[in-house]
């Protein structure tokens, strides 16, 4: 729908920043008054990763007078697949310096505040209140719900994206939008989805370049917001299928249902996230790398079970381990073929996907089963780290 501008002009711009924005000058739609409101626009970005990045490097671009930053985590190198502000001499860097070094080099006129720590329910709304507007592009849906919720408490509207392997989704929320166009992320999604159907990008990859359409379309909703350009987003979900090249639009409506957000919440606990401590409690039965290790050296008789996805069977493994995919563990062939009576260790890639299977195994009566914590990133990083890790 359209809407007002959300900021207002800047008192001026330089003979530098004329030059420097001169093909938005250009646009009878932007000229001089629009890119004003982008000089005085303060945007806070949530996360500089897949989406993030994009993001940041083109409303660096655009002008935005002031761009926030939350990040807490640092550079690996699975991040250069899809993450295009940082490079491999940020390598081990934090993520966050990595992207105001990027920002400040594309243009030195924005300035750029670093929020280093976590975002959750004791630091979100004074975060918030800052800026005029967020941009969500984590991949968690407890950050989500918390970015939702905060937004809705302190007003502000924010411009969402989500992808996974070759699809990706973006949106504009704003629960006091002008008039009776008010929608939240809850509109769309009312409830997090119970956690072993939480997709992840770390468990099922994303294509890297489906990051920059969905954060170009993300990018151009927060400069259409700030500036009162076009039909913004608001009460659509675009929904991008890269295979297919195909873009679908899916209108949104008010939940006639929906809980009022009067407070911020336990978004760990509603998503359920725990951590590694509530995981390895007795009803789920693990053991660490180093005590795997031990098991081998000792020469325990036991059966070590993979239950990760073929395609990542094919990038590492551990020696010894049998491969049988979390979506075969319950079929009768293959529940045919493990001893009931030996020890079973399941592994995934960090732990969740492995607990799961454990469950269901012990639901058919086996009760002498393990599952490897931390998975085998733990093991790679603490007994073999001469295995690729991913």
């Amino acid at each position: 729908m359209k809407l007002p501008p959300l900021v207002e002009p800047a008192a001026e711009l330089s003979a530098e920043e004329i030059a420097r924005y001169s093909r938005h000058l250009l646009l009878p739609d932007v000229g001089l008054d629009g890119q004003k409101r982008l000089k005085n626009a303060k945007v806070l970005a949530v996360g500089a990763g897949g989406l993030g990045s994009p993001v940041l490097l083109y409303l660096a671009a655009a002008g935005i007078g002031t761009l926030g930053v939350v990040e807490f985590d640092v550079v690996d190198e699975s991040n250069l697949q899809r993450q295009i502000i940082h490079g491999v001499s940020d390598l081990g860097r934090p993520k966050g310096e990595s992207a105001r070094d990027a920002i400040r080099e594309i243009n030195p006129h924005v300035a750029v505040r670093l929020h280093s720590e976590r975002l959750d329910a004791d630091n979100a709304l004074s975060t918030f209140a800052e800026y005029d507007l967020i941009v969500d592009g984590t991949d968690n849906f407890a950050t989500r719900y918390l970015v939702n919720d905060a937004c809705v408490l302190t007003g502000k509207p924010y411009v969402w994206g989500s992808i996974y392997r070759f699809e990706g989704q973006a949106s504009v929320f704003w629960e006091n939008a002008p008039g009776d166009a008010g929608l939240n992320y809850r509109d769309l999604y009312p409830e997090p989805p119970p956690p072993h159907l939480a997709p992840s990008c770390s468990e099922g990859g994303v294509l890297g370049i489906l990051c920059a359409s969905i954060g170009a379309i993300m990018a151009t909703e927060a400069v259409k917001l700030i500036t009162g350009l076009g039909e913004s987003l608001l009460g659509r979900l675009a929904v991008y299928d890269a295979l297919e090249m195909n873009y679908r639009f899916i209108k949104l409506r008010r939940d006639p249902q929906r809980t009022p957000i009067t407070e911020l919440a336990d978004y760990a606990f509603s998503c359920g996230l725990t951590t590694t401590t509530q995981d390895s409690a007795p009803s789920v039965p693990s053991i660490d790398a180093h005590e795997l290790k031990q098991w081998r050296d000792d020469a325990k008789v036991f059966q070590l079970i993979d239950v990760r996805e073929t395609t990542e069977w094919d990038i590492v493994r551990i020696a010894g381990a049998r491969h049988i995919p979390q979506s075969r563990i319950l079929e009768e062939e293959v529940l045919v073929t493990l001893n009931k009576s030996s020890p079973i260790v399941l592994h995934c890639k960090s732990g969740v996907r492995s607990q799961r299977a454990l469950q269901s195994l012990r639901e058919q009566g086996f009760d002498n089963v393990h599952h490897l914590d931390g998975g085998i990133l733990a093991w790679i990083r603490d007994v073999d780290p001469s295995l690729p890790s991913y």
